[in-house]
């Protein structure tokens, strides 16, 4: 699952020396955030869910926006205000979405699957899923790095997703960014959620080298 690149020798600045034996740190972080997000929305929604990582890597951010694309999608952000500090993107469709929605209301409320666009129930389903997915990940990522990392309000766009993460981070082109390549699995539903990380990374590295391995 773990996937490393080089560092390139034209960041002078950046200081991302880390003990090789504490690489299998990222592979915790997004295995924690992954199985407390799936925790999160079983108890919330009622479905058996669980979140797979599949794949890890560093990405330039000016190639994450390549990578992103212009489709529009939905994206939840949030913005950590403790170290690492940094911002967080989750990616998804309209259509995964109204799953989640949907599994979330039940027969509850109003909502229906093949309509377009999302009722006031639905987006405030949606809201709350989104903060379920945002402080579950966070708190995941908290447990490995041994510390408390305080978020702001989840912020909900749809649009271009390349939009969002230039938005984000449209003035850090020199410096990379973790992606992590998931899938949300809710009963018969597949719900693709792409989670992009933005840590500042010299922050994220001096977490790591405190912990114990």
């Amino acid at each position: 699952m773990w996937q490393a690149r080089q560092v390139s020798a034209n960041r002078p600045h950046m200081s991302l020396m880390i003990d090789i034996r504490k690489l299998g740190l990222f592979n915790q972080m997004a295995k924690e955030g992954g199985n407390t997000v799936a925790n999160h929305l079983s108890q919330m929604t009622g479905m058996e869910t669980e979140m797979e990582i599949t794949k890890i890597n560093f990405i330039d951010i000016p190639d994450i926006k390549t990578h992103v694309g212009d489709e529009k999608q939905i994206g939840i952000s949030i913005e950590m205000v403790e170290k690492p500090h940094g911002h967080i993107l989750f990616l998804f469709n309209a259509r995964n979405a109204k799953d989640l929605a949907h599994g979330m209301i039940g027969d509850m409320g109003e909502t229906d699957p093949n309509a377009n666009g999302f009722t006031d129930m639905e987006r405030s389903a949606i809201q709350e899923i989104g903060n379920i997915m945002t402080s579950g990940f966070i708190d995941g990522w908290a447990n490995v790095l041994e510390t408390t990392i305080d978020i702001s309000t989840p912020n909900f766009t749809f649009g271009p997703g390349s939009g969002m993460v230039d938005q984000l981070v449209g003035d850090r082109d020199n410096e990379m960014a973790l992606m992590f390549d998931s899938r949300v699995h809710a009963l018969d539903a597949d719900i693709n959620v792409k989670v992009y990380t933005f840590p500042e990374l010299e922050e994220l590295v001096d977490l790591m080298q405190q912990i114990e391995v």
